[in-house]
């Protein structure tokens, strides 16, 4: 049984049962405290993701996600990487309908960087949005 009290960064990320499965529905996570290093100068990049997905059968567990995003802290990667090295973590851990990730890193350099990257089930659409008239 994992210990649920650790707080160390963690290289896995644990999941449960989706509890609507027969329905899409989005799940939207903030992350505004993502850190990774530089590979060119070991220095730290500071970032906000926002994760958003359609689970199918099995979401993220919060604290193991937070866990897991800590681990890239000590870790050095370019943006590009550490946000599709994300990606690939989340949805071989989920195997969700729909999955994207921002990162959103801090100006360094005069310059600011955004890294989108997205993951769309085989067969999966979303259903088109449904425009609703406004309230009188």
């Amino acid at each position: 049984m994992p210990d649920r009290l650790s707080t160390a960064p963690q290289s896995n990320v644990e999941t449960f049962p989706n509890p609507a499965p027969a329905h899409d529905y989005t799940i939207r996570i903030r992350i505004p405290e993502f850190t990774c290093l530089c590979p060119k100068t070991g220095q730290p990049d500071f970032a906000e993701l926002l994760l958003e997905y359609v689970p199918a059968e099995r979401c993220i567990e919060l604290k193991a996600l937070k866990l897991y995003v800590w681990s890239f802290r000590d870790r050095g990667a370019f943006h590009e990487a550490a946000i599709n090295d994300i990606l690939g973590t989340l949805t071989a851990a989920t195997q969700p309908r729909y999955m994207r990730l921002t990162g959103t890193f801090n100006v360094r350099g005069g310059l600011h960087t955004s890294v989108v990257a997205e993951h769309r089930a085989a067969g999966w659409a979303p259903a088109p949005p449904i425009n609703l008239p406004a309230a009188t």
